[in-house]
């Protein structure tokens, strides 16, 4: 039944969020060597300083409102910082030469990596902060709340804060008032067979061992002082009072001191003017502490964001309702789904659409964050997903419009960046390694040395960054996309000419503007006649009418002479198109 419930201007207003994910090692690193397993002189970094006025400008016109800055707070690292006052990490239990950026070092403290001026790199970051906010963009950041690195020691806290695991009774394996959760009486073994920075990396760290005692439970919920080389060897878990090892007894009363410990950190960073948190793993985490901390910052922050990347299904209405979260990752559905549809698999169809959008339809979809791609995710022009940055068109329009929810991009995407070889402890794995210094290829085309203006992108590389650029700008602006309902064309159109498996059909509506999306995943052309429901063509006043149609992507203009009979339009393959009317 098509809903007439009139859009509020308040909704109109509340812009559709449009993030671009910037991970900061990568997207202003200039530096083409890209050596395997390369150092940070060879292969160089990003910097925030890199991120000037001209790039937020290019983001801004790209339809962005929201940058997500990736990997800012200090982590473990094999790079040497030690003349500059930052302890050296053991080798043994770092991930990469760079290291991930979510082995966090020193919650209160940003990657030096980043800094032109490492004395100076908090200055450096609040000055990012501010060009971003010059330019009427917002600031996402991460926050990781369940694991820390196994080196964790904040020297740059408030002199008032009391550092994580300082006053724990580590004779103890679980103690609600420990910030660490504890193996007693056994040393932490570094996993067999982990070869740190590569053979060529040396290092007087570099011995396999790594003093920790007695060992401390690894952040993916290992309870073991010897964890594998595929668990989250290089962190340790934090303890929020949930006893994990006894059927997750919970013990919050009286609070944990690590709730406010997290607390007082995500404070510190919106008093510097960050707009809101990626907060990761959240599941991981009880959703009685989202509920206390995020109610508790509302009161002096009113307009921070939430976003939880989150991968239960039937714990998304927990997290959103008790614990707060304004949106959540939709990954095991909208993405797992359109991921199928483009890699052109047998049991990918558009049923998992219409799935998602059933599952949501009770109150949450606006609440889930889309994308196609980010740091955990294969590219889509790689080996392991569409291979062609092409086939990701229709995935990629109905990722952005399928709802009000956000909408996300993460950076290379909009130009193609294939993720092609093996960085190093990130391997070929289809994925811009998150571990390792590297440099984005075609992003770096795009980049120009620095100009941010495509001059090295070709022809077909401008063409796809503006297919996005078009999109981007279009869910900012039209209101049908922005804030308006949804009704699925699937059951009208089952028999319809051309229509399948492969081919998905919607409307989005607000008492102001219409549009029909249509997407067509086939890997041929598809020769639709898209019919309109009884109750579409008397609400919106269309039967027996002729009625002209205009694709906002590409302004070519489509019509019918009576909308009884249904619009005949040619898709061709991997396609999608914006019809308002």
């Amino acid at each position: 039944m098509l809903d007439q419930n009139q859009t509020t201007a308040e909704q109109i207003a509340n812009r559709k969020l449009v993030i671009y994910q910037a991970f900061v090692r990568h997207f202003g690193n200039k530096n083409t060597t890209n050596k395997f397993y390369g150092s940070i002189e060879e292969n160089g970094s990003g910097k925030f300083n890199d991120i000037n006025e001209k790039a937020l400008k290019e983001l801004k016109k790209l339809g962005i409102n929201y940058v997500w800055f990736t990997g800012v707070i200090e982590h473990a690292t094999m790079t040497d910082y030690s003349k500059f006052g930052i302890k050296s990490d053991d080798p043994d239990i770092v991930k990469g030469r760079a290291g991930s950026p979510y082995a966090i070092k020193d919650y209160y403290d940003v990657d030096p990596d980043l800094a032109v001026d490492v004395n100076n790199r908090m200055d450096e970051y609040e000055a990012l902060i501010k060009r971003t906010h010059a330019q009427g963009l917002k600031v996402l950041m991460d926050f990781i709340p369940n694991h820390v690195a196994r080196t964790y020691h904040s020297d740059q806290k408030p002199t008032n804060v009391a550092d994580l695991g300082a006053t724990d009774d580590t004779s103890k394996s679980f103690s609600p008032t420990n910030d660490f959760y504890y193996i007693p009486n056994q040393h932490f073994v570094v996993p067999k067979g982990y070869n740190p920075g590569g053979n060529e990396f040396q290092s007087p760290l570099k011995d396999g061992k790594f003093d920790e005692y007695p060992a401390k439970a690894t952040g993916n919920n290992v309870f073991n002082h010897a964890p594998s080389i595929d668990d989250w060897f290089e962190t340790i878990k934090l303890n929020y009072g949930l006893d994990v090892q006894n059927n997750n007894t919970k013990n919050f009363v009286p609070q944990p001191p690590v709730w406010r410990k997290m607390r007082d950190i995500l404070a510190f960073w919106a008093t510097k003017g960050v707009d809101g948190f990626r907060c990761d793993m959240v599941e991981m985490v009880p959703v009685e502490f989202w509920s206390w901390v995020i109610t508790d910052l509302r009161k002096k922050y009113p307009d921070l964001i939430f976003i939880g990347e989150a991968y239960d299904r039937n714990e998304y209405k927990n997290f959103l309702v008790n614990g707060k979260f304004d949106y959540l990752y939709d990954k095991v559905g909208l993405y797992d789904g359109i991921k199928r549809l483009m890699c052109n698999e047998a049991n990918g169809t558009v049923k998992d659409i219409s799935f998602v959008w059933q599952k949501e339809s009770n109150g949450f979809s606006q609440h889930m964050l889309r994308f196609l791609e980010n740091h955990d995710e294969t590219r889509i022009a790689s080996k392991d997903f569409a291979q062609n940055p092409w086939y990701g068109v229709p995935g990629m329009v109905v990722t952005a419009t399928l709802s009000s929810g956000p909408v996300m991009i993460y950076n290379g995407q909009e130009v193609g960046e294939p993720a092609q070889g093996a960085e190093g402890f990130g391997g070929d794995d289809s994925r811009s390694s998150i571990f390792d210094y590297w440099g984005l290829p075609k992003h770096q085309k795009w980049m120009n040395d620095g100009a941010f203006d495509g001059g090295k992108l070709t022809e077909e590389e401008k063409s796809l960054r503006q297919f996005y650029s078009k999109l981007l700008n279009l869910v900012n602006e039209n209101e049908a996309i922005a804030s308006g309902n949804f009704y699925e064309l699937l059951q009208e159109n089952q028999s319809s000419q051309g229509f399948n498996d492969k081919v998905y059909a919607y409307l989005r509506y607000t008492e102001n503007k219409r549009v029909l999306v249509l997407a067509n995943f086939n890997r041929n052309e598809a020769s639709l006649n898209v019919k309109f429901p009884k109750d579409v063509l008397q609400a919106f006043k269309l039967e027996g009418k002729a009625i002209n149609f205009t694709d906002l992507l590409s302004n070519t203009k489509f019509n019918t002479a009576n909308m009884n009979e249904g619009i005949k339009i040619k898709m061709p393959s991997t396609s999608a198109v914006i019809l308002e009317f």
